[in-house]
């Protein structure tokens, strides 16, 4: 049986005395990169839930229940849950709207909505505590790390290292671990960027939130880790999805580090030493991220990623090119780029 029609006859089961002859619609409320779908399902009374979509067999319900209570817990706004079946995969939740930051940010709200994002991700960080949620660790930061020459070198582009390029690149990799893990850690949401947070209201005011926060409305955060406290920050600012020229995001990351500082959190007291965590944490998502969008593409079919991947490499290319230890990367992005490799660099 199709999954709508199980998921009709659910919310049916569900407001049976409320609603009993009512005709529930299902539209599109989301795309998502994973097997997740959602939906927006209207109400007599004019008001809208959504509905999650999780196929058991492929996607696990219960990190998103876990997640979105923590995440509440610590004062930031994220779905309410008004029913879930776990067994066959919904979750009905409180509808956050469909104004993305992404479709939002421009030069006039650009402060705003990222003085709010800043104030939310300080909430999630300051309610941190080890053993709740899974640990970025070695493991899995490598594992992400791999997704690069699997499916973007191998695949997408079709090559294949050589012996030499093999060792630079893991020599690369093994710098950029040991920075990511030798960060302070904390709650990572692990996907912080423009599409996952939503308009939600007015938002705080100033400095980080008291109490539950309208703005930003926060999705997606379901794989959230407990990782090195730069990463959601790189997710945001370092987003594939929307570019902004280097002083202005200079701008938003200090803002970020002073809210920080003040709330407490283990950032560096040196602005220079949190900086440079912070491209050297973006190095590892964009190498991730590109090894993700070209999966999109050979495995799923699912070819609309394809077109930021120019934005994810400049991120790349422009950190390789500032610290000396990752400028055999650089090199080798050249070469497999048939780009021309400059004289007096060597692997």
């Amino acid at each position: 049986m199709p999954r709508t029609v199980l998921l009709r006859d659910w919310l049916i089961c569900l407001f049976s005395r409320q609603y009993p002859d009512h005709e529930f619609l299902l539209e599109p409320a989301s795309a998502d990169a994973s097997f997740r779908r959602y939906f927006r399902v209207g109400l007599p009374d004019g008001s809208t839930r959504i509905v999650m979509d999780a196929p058991p067999e492929l996607e696990d319900c219960r990190p998103f229940l876990k997640v979105a209570a923590l995440f509440r817990d610590a004062g930031v706004h994220v779905p309410e849950v008004y029913a879930e079946d776990l067994a066959q995969g919904f979750l009905l939740l409180s509808d956050l709207g469909n104004t993305t930051y992404l479709s939002a940010l421009n030069e006039t709200s650009a402060a705003r909505l990222y003085r709010d994002a800043n104030a939310a991700l300080v909430d999630i960080q300051r309610a941190s505590r080890p053993g709740v949620l899974p640990v970025y660790d070695r493991a899995l930061l490598s594992r992400e790390l791999d997704l690069f020459p699997d499916w973007y070198v191998a695949r997408h582009l079709g090559i294949t290292l050589d012996e030499t390029q093999q060792a630079t690149l893991r020599s690369v990799f093994d710098k950029i671990l040991a920075n990511n893990l030798a960060q302070p850690q904390v709650f990572v949401h692990r996907d912080y960027h423009s599409r996952n947070l939503m308009v939600c209201g007015e938002g705080v005011s100033i400095g980080v939130s008291t109490g539950v926060s309208t703005n930003p409305g926060i999705i997606d955060f379901q794989d959230a880790v407990y990782g090195p406290i730069t990463y959601d920050l790189a997710s945001l600012y370092r987003d594939a999805y929307i570019h902004w020229e280097e002083d202005q995001e200079l701008d938003f990351v200090i803002r970020y580090w002073e809210m920080a500082r003040k709330a407490g959190l283990p950032v560096h007291a040196d602005f220079h030493d949190f900086y440079r965590d912070y491209e050297w944490m973006g190095a590892q998502r964009q190498l991730k991220v590109l090894g993700i969008f070209a999966r999109l593409c050979h495995r799923d079919g699912k070819d609309g990623y394809l077109k930021d991947m120019p934005r994810v490499m400049a991120y790349l290319r422009q950190t390789c090119e500032r610290y000396l230890e990752l400028r055999p990367l650089a090199r080798l992005l050249d070469q497999i780029e048939n780009r021309q490799v400059d004289v007096g660099y060597t692997f």
